[in-house]
């Protein structure tokens, strides 16, 4: 666990930030039990323990800190009776893969589908270990927990009745309770909150709006970190949502001269050259890349069209993506079912100025979509 072991600074600042956004629950709900968007948690997460936000990467981390080897899955939901079930992940886009198989095999395919995104987000965030950091909703009260975010253990899995009706598998393994449910394509995952590490007493505002109104009327400050001057997505894949043997993630493996393992481009589709022009620098023109894990890369736009991003030295983004990331051994062809599988098919690229770019993965179909609202 990593809330204790964080310094005394560190967690009364983690704390006086959950007091501050509970104490604003009154903008979203009259009841006394505070609110929290999931999102606000992650947010107030990094900053108060320096983590780094892995939240815009859409993988099963939403923060790693590197210098303690620990990625964190945050989650923010009800007490209740301590014995929640809160959804850890969603595999509609792979549902190809497991529909047509009976229960027990079913059951055992999820269960490698959700241990290979654990595994694919940590290699994404760079760090061996993973954790759930929880934030337990009661009436004026946070509530803080966290256990092991475990792989599920395909060799002591036991499978319960399901209930037909509701298309639901009941199954657990040596460590936890899981239900799936089928017609959704989640997975849900019990959560046993018994041994709180921190109780923090929320005063919910009557008043919010007045609040907020008379602490900007006081005083306007602007915090800068560095501003996003634009966004756009860039797919994994290429034509008719298909990974090409020979192209993109694969140019590795095209024909003619002979070419290292990890040389690869992320297309550019023209699209994005007439929906964003001055997106990026000129063909050729070098900047600099920032990976989720902070490290930086050397990058252009090459190739007739400017239809590549390349780092430079061109192997130095095929060993991130595909082996770092991706996995993929040396000779192995990336496929659209593999991203499928780890419910990744885009990169959000962000431009901050005209030297400095950051990339992030995003789920499934968020290229189609950005092209579809943007267009």
């Amino acid at each position: 666990m990593t809330f204790n072991s964080f310094s005394a600074s560190n967690i009364a600042k983690y704390k006086a930030y959950l007091e501050m956004i509970g104490s604003l629950s009154g903008l979203f709900s009259d009841k006394p039990t505070p609110y929290l968007y999931y999102r606000i948690s992650e947010k107030i997460y990094c900053l108060a323990f320096d983590a780094c936000d892995m939240s815009r990467s859409d993988i099963a981390l939403d923060a790693s800190i590197n210098k303690i080897d620990t990625g964190i899955g945050i989650k923010t939901f009800l007490r209740k009776n301590n014995k929640t079930f809160q959804k850890i992940a969603e595999f509609n886009k792979a549902k190809n893969s497991y529909d047509n198989l009976k229960k027990t095999d079913l059951i055992y395919k999820i269960a490698e589908l959700r241990n290979e995104r654990i595994e694919f987000a940590k290699r994404v965030s760079g760090v061996t270990n993973t954790i759930y950091h929880c934030i337990v909703r009661d009436k004026g009260v946070f509530k803080i927990f966290e256990e092991p975010m475990h792989k599920i253990d395909l060799s002591s899995i036991k499978i319960h009745k399901e209930n037909k009706h509701n298309n639901i598998y009941n199954f657990c393994d040596a460590y936890a309770e899981y239900k799936f449910n089928l017609s959704k394509s989640t997975l849900l995952k019990q959560f046993n909150t018994n041994n709180f590490l921190a109780n923090i007493k929320i005063k919910i505002i009557d008043n919010p709006l007045e609040y907020l109104l008379e602490i900007l009327t006081k005083e306007q400050k602007t915090q800068n970190n560095y501003m996003i001057k634009d966004t756009i997505f860039l797919p994994l894949y290429g034509k008719n949502y298909h990974v090409h043997e020979k192209s993109g993630l694969n140019q590795w493996n095209a024909s003619g001269r002979k070419r290292h393992y990890n040389e690869i481009y992320i297309p550019i589709p023209q699209n994005i050259h007439k929906i964003k022009p001055n997106f990026f620098p000129a063909k050729d023109q070098p900047f600099n890349l920032i990976l989720p894990n902070n490290k930086l890369l050397s990058c252009k736009v090459c190739q007739d069209n400017s239809k590549a991003l390349m780092s430079n030295p061109n192997k130095e983004l095929g060993k991130w993506l595909l082996r770092d990331i991706l996995d993929l051994k040396e000779g192995e062809l990336l496929t659209t079912n593999k991203l499928e599988e780890i419910g990744i098919d885009s990169v959000r690229l962000e431009k901050i100025d005209s030297k400095t770019y950051t990339i992030n993965f995003s789920k499934l179909d968020s290229y189609e979509k950005f092209i579809t609202e943007t267009e």
